[in-house]
C-alpha cells in the first residue's frame, strides 16, 4: 500500500521566491518532508501545511529553541489530507521509510491491548497483551485501555472454568491448587481433577464465546429461559434469566471495536482532498487496504444508484494481507483514530465483504457530504446481519 505521493519543489533561498513557492501550498491538514543536506530528512504532520512550513523555513530571528531548517533545507515535499485518519496513515508510511529504527516513537503510536487466549499451551489460559505473535492464539480486541481489557477478562472468566494462573502446569495430585479451584471457578487441571481433553473442551467453549461475540452462550440460555417460561416453570425461568443478565453484563464491558481479530473488518468513511469525493478506507481482518476515492455524483449518461456503484466497487476489491508487525500497527492506527474524541468520519463494521451493510454505508456518505454528524459511533456488527 503506497499512500505517500507528494508534491515537491526545490528549496529556493531567495525570500521572495520561497514566499511564492509556499503560497502554492494549501493551508490545510497534511504531511510534509523537508530534505536536508547531509542528514536525515525532517518529516511531520500538521493541521496547517503552509503555516507550518513557513515557520520552519522562516527568515526572521526567533527564540533559539524554535526549530529553523532554512540553512540546511534542500527540497520540500508535502501531501494534503482529507481527514485525521489519512494524515496518520500517510505519516506512518512516511516515517517507516525515513526512520526505520524509531518510526513508532516518531508516530507516537501506542499498541492497543487485547485479551489473548493462548491456544499453544497444553492447558490454554488468557492474558492481556499489547503484542501479536505467530503462535496459535485468539486475540480479542482492540480495547481502549489496558484497565478496560483487564476488567473484561476478569468478568468473562467468571462464566467459564478455565485457569487464571500464569504458570506452566505440571499436573499432580499433590499440587496445592488455588482459591479459584476451591470456589469451583476452575476445573483444577493442576491437581488432575480433569484430563487434558475435558479441559480442552472448556477452552473451546471460551473460544466460541469470544469468536461469536457471546452468542454461543447467550442464545442457548435465552431459548432455555423462554421454553421454561412457556412450560410454566417460572422458578427455572427466573434462574436462567439471571444467567442471561450476567452474560449481557459481561458483553456490555466490551469496547466498541473489540472482537476476534480475525473478524475485524470495516470501512472508514472520511473526507477527501478531491472536491465532490469521499475516501473509503477498508480494513479486512486487521489490515488496511488501499483507499478508494468515491465520487458522490456519477459522471455519464446512464444514471446508476450509489448503492449499485458501491456494490460494483467492493466486488473489484482484491484483499491484501501483510505480516504480523504490520497488522499490529494497522489496528493501532484504527484504534487511535476511532477512540479519539475528535474522530472526523464514520466507521461501519462488517464480518465479510459479502455482508457489508450498503444502506448504512450510503447513509454515512450522505451525512459526511452534507456536514451532518461527522463522528457517529456505530455498533461493531450490523444488527440485521446477526
Amino acid at each position: 500500500m503506497t499512500l505517500w505521493a507528494p508534491q515537491a519543489f526545490d528549496f529556493n533561498p531567495d525570500p521572495a521566491a520561497l514566499e511564492n513557492q509556499l503560497a502554492q501550498v494549501p493551508d490545510r491538514p497534511g504531511v510534509f518532508l523537508i530534505a536536508v543536506g547531509g542528514g536525515l530528512p525532517y518529516a511531520g504532520k500538521t493541521l496547517h501545511l503552509r503555516r507550518r512550513l513557513t515557520r520552519l523555513l522562516r527568515t526572521e530571528d526567533r527564540p533559539v529553541r524554535m526549530l529553523n531548517l532554512r540553512l540546511v533545507a534542500t527540497r520540500i515535499a508535502y501531501q494534503p489530507a482529507g481527514s485525521s485518519l489519512e494524515t496518520s496513515l500517510v505519516f506512518h508510511e512516511l516515517a517507516r521509510s525515513c526512520y526505520p529504527a524509531d518510526y513508532l516513537r516518531r508516530c507516537k503510536l501506542r499498541m492497543p491491548p487485547y485479551v489473548k487466549i493462548i491456544l499453544s499451551n497444553p492447558f490454554p489460559r488468557s492474558q492481556v497483551t499489547s503484542r501479536l505473535s505467530g503462535a496459535p492464539s485468539l486475540y480479542y480486541g482492540p480495547f481502549r485501555s489496558r484497565p478496560a481489557a483487564e476488567q473484561f477478562e476478569a468478568s468473562f472468566l467468571d462464566l467459564f472454568q478455565i485457569r487464571r494462573c500464569q504458570e506452566d502446569l505440571h499436573p499432580s495430585p499433590e499440587h496445592p491448587g488455588c482459591i479459584y479451584g476451591e470456589m469451583n471457578l476452575c476445573l483444577r487441571p493442576c491437581q488432575q481433577a480433569v484430563g487434558r481433553e475435558e479441559y480442552a473442551a472448556e477452552a473451546e467453549r471460551v473460544v466460541r464465546f469470544l469468536a461469536s461475540g457471546g452468542k454461543s452462550l447467550l442464545e442457548p440460555l435465552i431459548h432455555a429461559r423462554d421454553r421454561a417460561s412457556e412450560e410454566l416453570d417460572f422458578e427455572q425461568a427466573a434462574q436462567l434469566h439471571k444467567q442471561v443478565e450476567k452474560v449481557e453484563a459481561v458483553l456490555r464491558l466490551r469496547d466498541d471495536l473489540a472482537c476476534d481479530l480475525e473478524q475485524l473488518c470495516g470501512v472508514a468513511v472520511t473526507g477527501s482532498v478531491e472536491p465532490g469525493c469521499v475516501n473509503l478506507w477498508f480494513m479486512l481482518r486487521g489490515w488496511w487496504q488501499p483507499p478508494v476515492r468515491f465520487a458522490i455524483r456519477q459522471e455519464g449518461e446512464r444514471p446508476v444508484s450509489m448503492d449499485e456503484r458501491l456494490r460494483r466497487m467492493t466486488a473489484s476489491l482484491e484483499p491484501r494481507h501483510g505480516g504480523i508487525q504490520e497488522r499490529q500497527e494497522h489496528v493501532a492506527l484504527l484504534a487511535r483514530w476511532y477512540y479519539s474524541s475528535s474522530r472526523d468520519g464514520h466507521w461501519i463494521p462488517f464480518r465479510t465483504l459479502e455482508e457489508l451493510p450498503y444502506r448504512r454505508l450510503v447513509r454515512a456518505i450522505s451525512k459526511l457530504t452534507t456536514g451532518a454528524d461527522h463522528s457517529t459511533q456505530l455498533p461493531l456488527f450490523d444488527k440485521a446481519a446477526e
